[in-house]
C-alpha cells in the first residue's frame, strides 16, 4: 500500500530553516520562520504564561476530558477578547481547537457543510497554508487582488472589484488584522465598503486573526473583526493564541460562528462539536486553560497585557529604525512602507531572484515571495539587513 505513496513537496519555510541552521556564516540573519523573537533571538515564556502555570501545576486534580467544544470558560474568554460585546453572546457558537490552524480548517469543513458546492474567495497573496488545506480538501479557490508590488499597499480598488463576484454560499477570507505575508491592511472606511458589499452579494466572511495585539493594540486589532461581526447576518472567526500569548507549542486556537438569529446557535453549535469529534474527539486544554486563567484575572491579565505591549512597541521601533536606515542607505523613501506596515511581517515586493540574492551574497534568509519577519531581527542586524538590500539593489 504504502508503495503507492508519492513524495510531497518540501514545506518551504522548514527547507530554509534548514538551510539558515546549516549556513556557517556569522553575519546569517534568519528572517523567515513566523516566530516572534525578543532582542537574544529567543521565542520567550510570558510571565503572565509562567505564573498560571505554576497555579495550575499546584492547583489542578485531574487531567480528565473536557468536554468536544472544549472549556466553556475558555469560549468566553475569547469571545470578549475577539469580539468584546459587539454581538449578542446566544447568537455565537464557539470550539476550541488545535491552534489557529485547526480553527480554519474546521471553518473550512463547517463551511463545506453547510455548502456543498463552497467557492471561498481568498487574499493574494496570503498564508500559504490557507491555500494548502484548500487545497487538500478540494475546495474550489478564487483569488482577489490585496497587495500592490508597485506601492507595497493594498490594492483597494482591485480587491473591490474581484469581491464584486461573491455570491450567497461563498465564503471570503480575510486577515482580522497584521496581514499575513504582506503585514499592508485595511484602513476601517475601507473595512465599511467591504461589509456593503458583503451585505449586498450575500457572501459570508471568514477572518482570520493569528495577530491581535501585534498591530496596534489589542483593541484597535479587534476593530474590523468587531465591525464584521456587527453588521452581517453571519461569519466566521479563526483565532489563535500562539502569538499574543507566546504558547506556539500548546497549540491553542478557537472557532466562533456567528449565526443570524439565536435560534439557529444550538445547530451551529452541534455541528463544530460533531467536526471536533470527527477529527480528533477533544481538543487539547493545557493552553486554553493557561489563556483562560490569565484572562479571568486581573492581576495576570494586566502583566499579560504590558508585556504584549512592550512586544508590539519593540517590532514597530524595528520598523522604523529599518525605514529610516535603508532612506539613509538609499537615499530615498521608497522603503517608507515598512514603518507603516503592521504586526511581524512585511513584504518587500521583489522578485524570488533577488531574494536568493540575499541569501547566497549575504546570508539573508526570508521566504521566497519576499515576506521579512520583522522580529527576526534586532537593533544590531539591522544596519546589516539594510545594506544588503541597497546593495542587492531591491
Amino acid at each position: 500500500m504504502f508503495s503507492n505513496l508519492k513524495a510531497q513537496p518540501a514545506d518551504k519555510i522548514l527547507e530554509l530553516m534548514a538551510k539558515y541552521r546549516e549556513d556557517p556564516r556569522q553575519t546569517k540573519i534568519d528572517l523567515g520562520v513566523g516566530v516572534y523573537k525578543n532582542a537574544d533571538g529567543v521565542t520567550p515564556v510570558m510571565r503572565a504564561v509562567k505564573a498560571a502555570e505554576k497555579q495550575l501545576w499546584e492547583e489542578q486534580t485531574t487531567k480528565a476530558y473536557v468536554g468536544l467544544a472544549g472549556d466553556p470558560a475558555y469560549s468566553d474568554a475569547m469571545i470578549g477578547l475577539v469580539l468584546g460585546d459587539e454581538v449578542e453572546r446566544d447568537r455565537i457558537a464557539a470550539i476550541a481547537t488545535p491552534g489557529g490552524t485547526g480553527a480554519v480548517r474546521q471553518a473550512f469543513e463547517l463551511a463545506r457543510l453547510a455548502s456543498p458546492d463552497l467557492r471561498v474567495f481568498v487574499s493574494s497573496p496570503t498564508w500559504p497554508n490557507h491555500l494548502s488545506i484548500l487545497n487538500a480538501m478540494g475546495i474550489e479557490t478564487v483569488p482577489y487582488r490585496y497587495f500592490d508590488a508597485e506601492s507595497r499597499a493594498v490594492d483597494f480598488d482591485g480587491m473591490m472589484t474581484d469581491l464584486a463576484g461573491m455570491r450567497a454560499g461563498d465564503v471570503v477570507l480575510l486577515h482580522g488584522c497584521c496581514h499575513n505575508p504582506t503585514g499592508a491592511n485595511l484602513n476601517m472606511s475601507q473595512w465599511r465598503e467591504v461589509v456593503s458589499l458583503l451585505n449586498k452579494t450575500g457572501a459570508t466572511p471568514m477572518i482570520d486573526i493569528a495577530y491581535q495585539g501585534f498591530g496596534d493594540g489589542l483593541e484597535e486589532d479587534a476593530a474590523a473583526t468587531r465591525l464584521v461581526a456587527a453588521s452581517v447576518p453571519e461569519c466566521l472567526i479563526a483565532a489563535s493564541c500562539s502569538k499574543n500569548f507566546g504558547i506556539y507549542r500548546e497549540r491553542t486556537g478557537i472557532l466562533m460562528t456567528i449565526s443570524e438569529s439565536a435560534d439557529l446557535t444550538p445547530v451551529s453549535q452541534g455541528n463544530m462539536n460533531h467536526l471536533n469529534r470527527q477529527s480528533y474527539s477533544f481538543p487539547p486544554d493545557h493552553g486554553a486553560r493557561l489563556v483562560t486563567m490569565i484572562l479571568n484575572d486581573e492581576t495576570l491579565r494586566a502583566d499579560w497585557q504590558q508585556e504584549l505591549e512592550d512586544v508590539r512597541l519593540s517590532m514597530l521601533n524595528l520598523r522604523k529604525q529599518l525605514a529610516e536606515e535603508l532612506q539613509r542607505l538609499s537615499g530615498s523613501d521608497r522603503f517608507g512602507f515598512i514603518a507603516e506596515h503592521r504586526g511581524m511581517f512585511s513584504q518587500l515586493g521583489t522578485t524570488p531572484e533577488m531574494v536568493e540574492r540575499l541569501r547566497a551574497e549575504h546570508g539573508i534568509y526570508m521566504v521566497s515571495d519576499s515576506r521579512l519577519n520583522i522580529a527576526g531581527l534586532n537593533q544590531t542586524t539591522v544596519p546589516i539587513l539594510a545594506k544588503a538590500i541597497v546593495d542587492t539593489g531591491i
